[in-house]
């Protein structure tokens, strides 16, 4: 085994130390992509037959009442608890050993990458020496919608020559609060919005809230 794979932040313990389905197990996952890969399931037989001796213990307990049963079940999970550890770190070691064929460590980042985020020309991880085909497809890309966005960014600035950004504009309508985006009226209730402050007639003061000019009579 090798003494460099520690995995000691990407793996998951998947081990199960009671009952029928006890057992050794190990998740690892690519540092890059978060794929993962699991090792074989090894079974740990002595946590099994303690799960079958619990199961028949608790029918006997339920038939009879009998507190040896109870201690026939302690007995075995004792047994199975003495050999868990070892047979663990075991069963890790050889997981270890496994994962060495599915993950590859960059000397650069230090971190694991599986076979697909691995560039095997260069012998470090896609993260520190990217595929040169796809930067350059990607580069093209960016490129292009730079691009466009720069021209969209013209026309904007185009259409701006033209908008009056000194007239009033309510972007709430102050009866019913709906969002009004600078209309003329309230689409919600038909409210008039952001009235002149200047009479179109004869360009005298208009008071808010006027429907008519107090100097010209003129409907507002």
């Amino acid at each position: 085994m090798s003494n460099e794979i520690h995995f000691s932040n990407n793996h998951r313990d998947l081990c199960v130390e009671h009952g029928t389905g006890a057992g050794f197990q190990f998740e690892f996952s690519c540092g890059r992509c978060y794929d993962t890969w699991r090792s074989p399931f090894e079974p740990f037989r002595a946590g099994q037959v303690a799960g079958w001796v619990s199961k028949g213990v608790g029918a006997a307990w339920s038939m009879f009442g009998n507190g040896a049963t109870r201690g026939v079940s302690a007995a075995a999970d004792g047994v199975a608890g003495a050999s868990f550890g070892n047979q663990k770190d075991a069963a890790f070691s050889r997981a270890i050993e496994n994962a060495e064929g599915h993950f590859n460590r960059c000397p650069r980042c230090t971190g694991y990458a599986c076979g697909r985020c691995w560039n095997a020309g260069q012998g470090l991880c896609l993260t520190c020496s990217p595929d040169t085909a796809a930067e350059a497809q990607a580069a093209q890309r960016r490129g292009l919608n730079d691009m466009v966005t720069q021209r969209a960014y013209d026309a904007g600035q185009r259409d701006g020559a033209t908008y009056d950004a000194s007239a009033r504009r309510q972007l709430v309508c102050p009866q019913c609060q709906t969002e009004t985006r600078g209309g003329a009226f309230c689409h919600g209730c038909g409210h008039r919005l952001a009235q002149s402050t200047a009479c179109g007639s004869c360009n005298g003061d208009l008071p808010a809230g006027a429907a008519f000019c107090p100097t010209c009579g003129t409907r507002a």
